[in-house]
């Protein structure tokens, strides 16, 4: 079938992307990565078609070639198709190297034995330097571009092998002062700097001449050496920097010689120097990088970064300003001085307070306030505090409001709950002091959310806000005071936000939710009957009721009984009597479950109450609360409930165990419509109801049905079991097998077998048998019909005359169609789901039978000589 049209190609390509699984798993999903690369070739296409074929490989490599060897495949015959364009200007050159990396690095097979990587690397390093790499590789005009992405490509696997390119380190410096795409080249040269730096210093190796302009060390530009020793994953490209103690296990220890060292400063001094060529993205990138490269060298001041912090303290750019701060992050005292410290946060709480700011923006600037780095930090690590230098007067103008966003009250209300935290004395001269500020705002935020029909948002912010202060203040009994009688009056105006309080309780720290537990008991047994707000206070009282004041609470329940009607109230009723249980019942809680268990009008209500009252007639405080309590891990006790409980929750679980059966694949079946594999069970003890369900990983056969046994036991042996197969294309394949079963006993248990393994003989099916006399010319239709879509090859096994005709007797004897034994034999194969393998043996030589192979199918060819070299070891 010849190339496909353009029209043909954006109908298939909208099927994909609609659903790119279900696509895959039809009859055009088998061919759609094959097809993709032959019409990359194809002069039919137009360019703008190709460069949309190109980017679906892009974005879906991992689909359209799940497995390493077909991704080697895809790159090697992109790279074929790189190399075959015409001189003349072209889009497909950039999307070709982008796709080829993108196949490297998603297939896995980056590395030193992938021929791909080895004719890809070189080719991007000398479009990188600007060098003339051949034929095939455009005009003048293209070289600029072609730099830049050749850059990006190397980044890319610079990212994934980190310390790859360590020994072309000398080349990119010399590359950098010269003409060419600086942004790229300046990212690359940083990116790959650090990485040196870093696994040098977990080998304690120097950076042994590796800077030298111009120069490649060791084997090759490459280092895949290098690459393998920094296999640990290196943080991500952003402004954050590594933990303390990886810090000190890592560049700490890496000591430079003074000539690496003047190396070193001049290539991060002429990186600098460039770097207001950038965007600002790529800006705050390289001194990202350059500061990770530099932060703990031993001899390498930060001071190469003081003429770009002079630039910088007063940009406008919010990447750059978070650069900034990443540099103070890692140096602190060291490159930013008392006075940067104070200009810096004064210019932070200036732009937080501008009123035209997006509301994304005016977030970043609170953030730097409440996470600013600061010189001299009191208290530990990572406790959280304002910073020294920010005091009240500076934060006048950052005092939430109940106008502001909500997002951006809670930003601020951070910062005021820190600058109460660190009040010690109330100033005179201030009209009102932070903690009275904050007082005034929580208690409107409570107004509001108190208000009958407000929106559920004003009530969440208001819980929002209380919990921060909660949390930033929790040992301060002047803010947690008000807020517990505060949150109390809100639940007495507005029962309805019982939900929110109970999750609010379920948050807080014992500090303030033991005292605001007695507040809210208190509230609600206080409060007059209203049948509107029952199931509100029945809620809040399962949560709140401890044995303080149980006898008013009983009271308010015997009050509330009669006007639990219908089956919500008698259950939340219900729930407060089991958490009296729980926290140890009363005489008068026996009297109530007794007036429960004859009164109420649900037989379910009527039986929980009994239950609870069974229980606390017979068993005492602890035994009463693990009896209740839904953890499993509980002590045991003596009662016979708990045990059989838990036995019979055990009978009803599927458990995990060890399997009992061994499951082996037998000969080979080449019968039917369907490949089979034929499986023999042998059972290490009697097991029921056995089911074997089989798995296949990616997208190369159909799902595969499972197999019921009803009996195995040691003594009988099972009969064979069948498992048919549905390749999607012929390939090997791992069978992942889970078997189900029912043991003696009479529990359910699960187990995993040894994967089985799919060869490529096993999806062999022989063709329909032709007339007598007709095989000849059946067999030469086949041979010729392989061509030209399909390939041929030719492989040499070293057999004699009768070893051949052993090898087919044994192995290939269902699939012979013409036979002259034992010297010539015409093999067809059908391969599923619609390929064919033929194979020409002809007469022995001296040092063996040449063979000839055809297919129609270009991928059967590399498993078919391996099947062929493995026969022919074995005979």
């Amino acid at each position: 079938m010849g190339p496909l049209s353009r029209e043909a190609w954006a109908q298939r390509l909208a099927a994909f992307r609609a659903s790119p699984s279900a696509f895959l798993a039809g009859a055009d999903g088998e061919d759609l990565g094959r097809d993709l690369l032959s019409d990359l070739r194809s002069e039919k296409l137009s360019e703008q078609t190709k460069v949309s074929l190109l980017a679906l490989s892009l974005e879906y490599p991992a689909e359209l070639w799940p497995d390493a060897p077909a991704a080697e495949a895809a790159a090697t015959s992109l790279l074929d198709t790189l190399v075959l364009l015409p001189p003349r200007p072209s889009a497909l050159r950039k999307p070709l190297l982008l796709a080829v990396t993108t196949l490297l690095v998603t297939g896995d097979v980056l590395g030193p034995t992938s021929s791909a990587s080895c004719r890809l690397l070189p080719l991007l390093l000398g479009l990188s330097s600007g060098r003339d790499v051949g034929r095939g590789f455009g005009s003048v005009s293209e070289q600029r571009p072609l730099q830049a992405t050749a850059c990006e490509c190397l980044r890319e696997l610079e990212t994934c092998k980190p310390g790859l390119l360590g020994g072309s380190l000398g080349l990119l410096r010399s590359r950098l002062g010269q003409e060419g795409p600086i942004q790229p080249l300046s990212l690359l040269l940083a990116l790959s700097l650090r990485d040196t730096l870093v696994v040098q210093s977990r080998s304690g190796a120097g950076l042994q001449g590796l800077l030298v302009p111009g120069v490649s060390i060791g084997s090759g530009p490459w280092d895949w050496t290098l690459a393998e020793e920094g296999g640990a994953h290196l943080l991500p490209q952003a402004p954050s920097w590594p933990a303390t103690e990886e810090r000190d296990r890592g560049l700490a220890v890496l000591e430079l010689i003074p000539e690496e060292a003047r190396e070193l400063r001049a290539v991060v001094a002429q990186l600098l120097d460039t770097s207001y060529l950038l965007t600002p993205v790529a800006q705050a990138q390289l001194l990202w990088l350059l500061g990770w490269a530099l932060r703990g060298l031993r001899g390498q001041p930060p001071a190469l970064f003081k003429p770009q912090l002079v630039r910088l303290l007063g940009t406008a750019q919010l990447t750059l300003l978070h650069a900034v701060l990443a540099l103070k992050a890692a140096f602190g005292e060291a490159l930013f001085t008392a006075q940067d410290e104070a200009l810096l946060l004064r210019r932070l709480a200036l732009a937080a307070q501008h009123p035209s700011l997006p509301l994304p923006t005016h977030l970043f600037y609170l953030h730097c306030l409440l996470s600013f780095p600061e010189n001299w930090p009191l208290g530990p690590e990572g406790e959280e505090a304002a910073p020294l230098l920010l005091g009240p007067q500076l934060c006048r103008s950052l005092m939430p409001s109940l106008l502001h966003d909500p997002m951006a009250l809670l930003a601020r209300l951070h910062l005021l709950c820190l600058l109460c935290a660190e009040e010690e004395e109330v100033d005179q001269s201030q009209l009102q002091s932070p903690q009275q500020y904050l007082e005034e705002l929580l208690a409107g935020l409570r107004q509001r959310a108190a208000l009958n029909g407000s929106p559920r948002a004003l009530a969440t912010l208001c819980f929002q806000a209380s919990y921060l202060v909660a949390s930033c203040l929790a040992g301060q009994t002047k803010v947690l005071t008000p807020l517990i009688h505060g949150l109390a009056q809100l639940y007495r105006a507005r029962p309805m936000l019982a939900p929110h309080l109970v999750d609010f309780l379920d948050q807080v720290g014992p500090e303030l939710g033991e005292s605001l537990k007695r507040a809210l008991q208190q509230e609600v047994i206080s409060t007059p009957d209203k049948n509107e707000d029952l199931r509100w206070h029945l809620q809040m009282l399962a949560r709140v009721a401890e044995g303080d004041a149980q006898s008013a609470t009983l009271s308010f329940l015997q009050d509330a009984a009669a006007h639990c009607t219908d089956w919500t109230l008698q259950q939340a009723l219900l729930r407060v009597c089991r958490a009296l249980l729980q926290a140890g019942g009363e005489r008068g809680l026996e009297d109530l479950l007794q007036m429960l268990a004859r009164h109420l009008e649900d037989p379910d209500g009527r039986d929980h109450a009994r239950l609870y009252y069974i229980l606390l007639a017979h068993l005492s405080g602890p035994k009463l609360g693990v009896a209740l309590g839904p953890s499993l891990a509980a002590p045991a006790l003596a009662s016979s409930l708990v045990a059989e409980n838990q036995g019979f929750a055990v009978t009803l679980m599927v458990q995990e165990t060890l399997a009992p059966i061994q499951l082996r694949v037998g000969p080979r079946i080449a019968k039917g419509p369907l490949p089979v594999l034929q499986l023999h069970i042998e059972a290490l003890e009697p097991i029921y109801s056995l089911e074997l369900r089989f798995r296949v990983e990616g997208q190369f056969y159909a799902p595969l049905g499972a197999i019921h046994v009803p009996y195995v036991c040691p003594d009988h042996p099972a009969q064979p079991l069948f498992l048919p197969l549905q390749p999607r294309r012929p390939a090997p394949a791992q069978l992942e097998v889970q078997a189900l079963f029912s043991t003696p006993a009479g529990l359910t248990c699960h187990a995993l077998l040894p994967p089985l393994t799919v060869n490529f003989q096993d999806l062999f099916l022989p063709f329909p048998q032709p007339p007598d006399g007709a095989e000849r010319g059946f067999f030469e239709g086949l041979w010729d019909s392989c061509l030209p879509k399909g390939a041929e090859s030719r492989v040499w096994c070293p057999l004699t005359s009768q070893g051949l005709e052993t090898l087919v007797s044994r192995h290939l004897e269902p699939f012979v169609v013409v036979a002259q034994p034992p010297t010539n034999y015409h093999i067809a194969i059908h391969l599923l789901p619609g390929s064919m393998l033929l194979l020409r043996m002809e007469a022995a030589k001296v040092d063996g039978v040449p063979v000839a192979l055809r297919t129609d199918d270009w991928a059967v060819l590399p498993l078919a000589g391996d099947y062929l070299r493995s026969l022919a070891g074995t005979e």
